[in-house]
């Protein structure tokens, strides 16, 4: 007999069903059991009469809250005195005919009742695959996916290529410390994991692929909060022969399309466009939420783009990445392989006025979050070059760094630009979680654990031998 899951028992009504699941809840009433069962799709009351089995009744008696089970049985319309007396349990039931007990349950470390808000992340994030049952976060992660899938249906609909770039690179000046990997092949030497695939999508503008997208996973070792990890996942594109306003009119047609079809509702389309200046002239911060109270209480979204950003800045010098990268006292804003404005090029060039310099680069904000970003590239060698110039990086530093950029980009390279959202933010802003580790099944601690193993490990001094590393004693 196959499987019928609690969604479609509706269709089922006065015929035999198989069901499969979780005991949500029980009751035992003298000679009559009641399991809640639960499976991805709902639950359903199933009613089991001890006179019909008294074995099985006695295997419902040994069954525990979370208990996996298993149910053959009539499916009933329930009475409206029945509906009306119990109306959480809707308007079927099953009568049970046969009952099995799959997996017995022990005690719960957790409850799984709740939205379980209540409970501590560590706790919550040690039982993670307990946690991530309830009912919420089921609904949060299923909308994930089906978010995801629509923008990949969108992009390939609009001629994008999906294409994978490498986890294990060189580091990169993206603003954050890079984690690093012992190569065992190459003694002393060290891969870095990807804070974007930004390198890479622009050398496949110059292999000639004009549209380009992953689903990207990044990787940045920074302080950790609320919505930021160490790892995470972005929407990444890249295109050939396009001007700023291209690309902001194609991001914001795609999520209005996807956005919409999955029923949510939008403060003003098109979306409203501020200046650099006149966000902090107005907000004080180029991320700000523009709703009235109604409208957060209601989920309504309220998108909004920024551009015409600075595009370098003083060195905060608490900032140990920024002092690394901007050698001269300026750092970038954004990223290092944006193009300035035309009218600033002269400027950039010459390394003048570099407090004035305008870049060709653009954030996405919706509700108070920054949900993307990205620019038009500097596809002139000696547009990329003077970007580092203005950092302070000798023609020596420059060439070890990004060489290999140069030399590609001498063998014919288009305009192009592009964009990276946030997928994990953007998911958390439509199911209106404050936290990103809401929409990640796995997410790590605050403390930078990984949740359910027991990362980071020590590693053995034989281990690390072989990768040429090692560890210094503390001798305090």
């Amino acid at each position: 007999m196959n499987r019928v899951y609690v969604k479609d028992v509706t269709s089922y009504v006065d015929q035999k069903v198989l069901l499969k699941g979780w005991a949500k809840n029980l009751r035992l009433l003298g000679k009559i059991g009641f399991v809640e069962l639960r499976d991805r799709t709902g639950f359903v009351q199933c009613v089991l009469l001890k006179e019909n089995s008294q074995e099985y009744f006695n295997l419902l008696k040994e069954t525990t809250i979370e208990s996996v089970i298993e149910v053959e049985g009539i499916v009933k319309l329930r009475s409206k005195e029945q509906i009306n007396k119990e109306n959480e349990f809707g308007e079927y039931e099953v009568e049970v005919q046969k009952y099995s007990l799959l997996s017995k349950a022990g005690p719960l470390p957790i409850p799984v009742d709740s939205d379980g808000y209540d409970i501590s992340e560590e706790s919550r994030l040690k039982y993670r695959y307990l946690d991530l049952r309830r009912e919420r976060l089921q609904k949060n992660l299923i909308l994930k996916s089906k978010f995801s899938n629509l923008v990949r249906e969108y992009l390939l609909k609009n001629d994008f290529v999906e294409i994978e770039t490498p986890i294990l690179s060189a580091p990169t000046m993206e603003g954050a410390r890079d984690f690093l990997v012992p190569s065992r092949l190459q003694s002393g030497k060290f891969y870095a994991l990807p804070q974007s695939p930004q390198q890479y999508k622009q050398l496949l503008m110059v292999s000639g692929f004009e549209r380009y997208f992953q689903l990207a996973r990044c990787f940045r070792d920074e302080d950790l909060r609320a919505d930021r990890g160490f790892e995470f996942t972005q929407i990444d594109l890249e295109m050939s022969f396009v001007n700023q306003e291209d690309i902001m009119n194609f991001v914001e047609n795609m999520l209005v399309n996807i956005i919409s079809n999955l029923g949510y509702k939008f403060q003003s389309i098109p979306f409203k466009r501020f200046t650099y200046q006149e966000a902090m002239s107005q907000f004080g911060a180029d991320k700000f939420d523009l709703r009235t109270e109604s409208e957060k209480q209601e989920n309504i979204l309220s998108f909004a783009w920024v551009y015409k950003f600075p595009f370098f800045k003083k060195v905060d010098t608490n900032d140990k990445a920024e002092v690394k990268d901007g050698k001269s006292g300026w750092t970038f804003t954004h990223n290092p392989f944006s193009a300035p404005e035309d009218q600033y090029i002269q400027d950039h060039l010459e390394a003048k006025n570099i407090e004035n310099i305008i870049t060709q680069q653009y954030d996405l904000v919706c509700n108070g979050f920054e949900v993307g970003g990205g620019s038009i590239r500097a596809h002139d060698p000696e547009v990329l070059k003077a970007t580092y110039r203005i950092m302070g990086y000798t023609e020596e530093e420059i060439e070890s760094n990004i060489g290999h950029m140069l030399e590609a980009f001498n063998v014919g390279v288009p305009p192009h630009g592009g964009i990276a959202l946030g997928l994990d933010r953007i998911v958390s802003i439509l199911c209106s979680e404050k936290s990103l580790k809401e929409v990640i099944a796995f997410p790590m601690t605050y403390k930078g654990a990984v949740s359910v193993m027991n990362a980071p490990i020590s590693i053995e001094d034989d281990s690390l031998s072989e990768l040429g590393i090692k560890k210094f004693k503390n001798n305090q």
